[in-house]
């Protein structure tokens, strides 16, 4: 099953630009950048790279940057915004064999591993292209939280707090997301609902 953006490219690219959406530019990369620490003359693979918003961020502090997305249109709109030289490819993350072992010294997956299935080829390639003590760094949000229609939010009077109700969690689970969700024009992608534990 393809689980690559190119049906939503347009929507997605619209959605996150070259540098990234406010969530993004706030939160999510300073905190990779963070993990990462210094990275000048270090490789870096970016897996489900998008736009390439993080590879020219790394780029631009002195990293070797690869890039690799399954959306050819993403990786368009990466090279465009690109002024950098990256090596940038069009490829399913579930696949890396093409890239060369023991070669990067970490790798990323930025808010992207929730969408692919399965799930192990990703791990397995991403394993077999790092260096020794490389590190994979995956942003996420916490899937016990973010299952839509399958948890909410709820305010108990008595107690004046609010809590986050999950009604269903342990079991996998696909589900669409709509480009345009008050609309629901019909143009979707697939978000993978698993536990944290098939991750770990």
């Amino acid at each position: 099953m393809s689980t690559d953006w190119s049906r939503v490219a347009a929507w997605y690219d619209q959605l996150v630009g070259g540098g990234g959406s406010e969530y993004h530019r706030h939160v999510v990369l300073p905190g990779v950048q963070k993990l990462l620490g210094d990275v000048k003359g270090k490789r870096i693979l970016d897996v489900a790279c998008g736009q390439g918003v993080l590879c020219r961020i790394l780029a631009q502090q002195g990293a070797e940057v690869t890039g690799v997305d399954a959306a050819a249109e993403l990786i368009e709109a990466a090279r465009r915004y690109s002024n950098l030289p990256f090596q940038y490819h069009v490829a399913d993350a579930r696949n890396l064999e093409f890239l060369p072992a023991d070669h990067f010294d970490a790798a990323t997956c930025v808010l992207a591993i929730q969408n692919i299935s399965p799930i192990q080829g990703v791990f397995a390639g991403v394993s077999r292209s790092l260096k020794p003590g490389g590190r994979f760094i995956i942003v996420m949000m916490h899937p016990c939280f973010r299952g839509a229609k399958e948890t909410s939010w709820g305010w108990d009077d008595a107690r004046k707090v609010q809590y986050r109700r999950v009604d269903r969690y342990l079991i996998p689970r696909k589900a669409p997301i709509f480009t345009s969700p008050g609309r629901k024009d019909g143009t979707y992608t697939w978000t993978f609902h698993k536990p944290l534990q098939d991750y770990v």
